[in-house]
């Protein structure tokens, strides 16, 4: 009977879905969105008057989480990126411009999403997190990804972060491509991890230290990086000797760094590397196990991450206007907030994000060659 009550909730499942994956996806968001409701809601304010401690490191410290976007990020790009075929300029603009489709529609939709929100809110409750009427200017920055660079107000939270992921991904491509000199050769895939290697280390000892970098993908190169080397040293290797190699660089790049400048954000991300190095490069032969569930909130993440900051401006507003100022009527009101943020993020996926991805969705990349789809070769001694 145990059996087959564990049997309906996981299931083997093909290697493109990773169980540690989606937990780690759905650990981020969920910190993001309590984040972002100790940090900005009227509701918190109340709340803190009985729990001090927890909602100041929901507002302060839980925003680490983003350094688990950051390092899976790198990891899924460096997979998608890895089984490309030759580097050509067409391949480089396809795929640019392919990321900045699957992006920008959804976010763009979830800003508007934000300022509806806001202007509503702003009818009954004033407070600081309520996003202004955007100008025409700020609308168009938002549609570049260039509100960051060009120092525009943010029309909701967390935008700043879709700005960074599209450029932290052309930065990666524009690596690959440079590794591989638009040749299809053995000795340029190489040059692959090598390159994202020196990238790492300037991000980490010249970029990543200095705050006035943070809206440049240099800046998060460190975490994105590390997570593209847990990839190649994961899958990318023909040999144990050459998947050590990497996972050696990345403890020695991310030891000094810390040596160097101790920075949690910095610990935690060479940490969730080394562990989706170590789990997916020595479980080549291990049953794959999905929970359902949990691998849906993982495909949604985006979504959440997209639409929670107007559920939670709407559900503050409610508590606020009709809810006692009780610390416990509040904190239900958190949560409130937090439930419908998901369940927003799981319509927002379905009757946005999908249709938005297939009515605009670009022709297949070309089939890779099949020699530069083949793992790194060992080094010679």
């Amino acid at each position: 009977m145990a059996t087959i009550s564990i049997a309906l909730f996981f299931r083997p499942v093909s290697m493109t879905r990773f169980l540690f994956l989606d937990f780690l996806k759905v650990v981020a968001f969920n910190l993001i969105v309590f984040h972002h409701l100790a940090f900005y809601g009227p509701m918190a304010d109340q709340v803190r008057h009985a729990l001090p401690d927890l909602i100041d490191w929901l507002a302060g410290p839980a925003r680490i989480a983003v350094q688990i976007f950051l390092v899976v990020g790198g990891f899924l790009a460096a997979k998608s990126l890895a089984s490309r075929g030759q580097a050509r300029l067409f391949w480089l603009w396809q795929e640019l411009t392919r990321r900045f489709v699957k992006l920008v529609p959804p976010f763009m939709v979830a800003m508007l999403l934000a300022v509806a929100a806001s202007r509503c809110a702003a009818i009954w409750i004033d407070h600081y997190s309520l996003t202004p009427s955007p100008t025409w200017a700020q609308i168009a920055a938002h549609a570049l990804l260039l509100h960051g660079v060009l120092g525009v107000e943010s029309l909701s939270a967390g935008a700043w972060y879709v700005a960074i992921d599209f450029q932290l991904y052309a930065l990666l491509v524009l690596l690959f491509s440079l590794a591989r000199g638009f040749r299809n050769n053995d000795a340029s895939r190489w040059r692959v991890p090598l390159l994202i290697a020196v990238g790492i280390a300037a991000s980490l000892f010249y970029f990543n230290p200095d705050p006035q970098w943070d809206n440049w993908a240099p800046y998060f190169f460190g975490s994105y990086g590390l997570g593209a080397l847990a990839w190649l040293a994961s899958r990318g290797m023909r040999s144990s000797t050459g998947s050590a190699l990497l996972i050696g660089i990345m403890i020695l790049l991310g030891g000094l760094a810390l040596e160097f400048d101790f920075r949690s954000r910095i610990a935690l991300a060479l940490a969730v590397s080394l562990a989706l190095a170590m789990v997916y490069g020595g479980a080549q032969a291990a049953v794959r196990w999905e929970v359902p569930g949990l691998h849906y909130l993982a495909r949604i993440s985006y979504s959440v991450f997209l639409i929670h900051f107007p559920v939670c401006v709407l559900v503050n507003t409610l508590f606020t206007c009709i809810g006692s100022s009780s610390p416990l009527v509040q904190g239900i009101g958190m949560l409130v907030a937090w439930v419908a943020s998901i369940a927003a993020g799981a319509l927002f996926h379905r009757w946005v994000e999908i249709p938005l991805g297939r009515l605009i969705a670009l022709p297949k990349l070309p089939k890779p060659v099949r020699a530069e789809a083949g793992p790194i070769p060992p080094l010679r001694p």
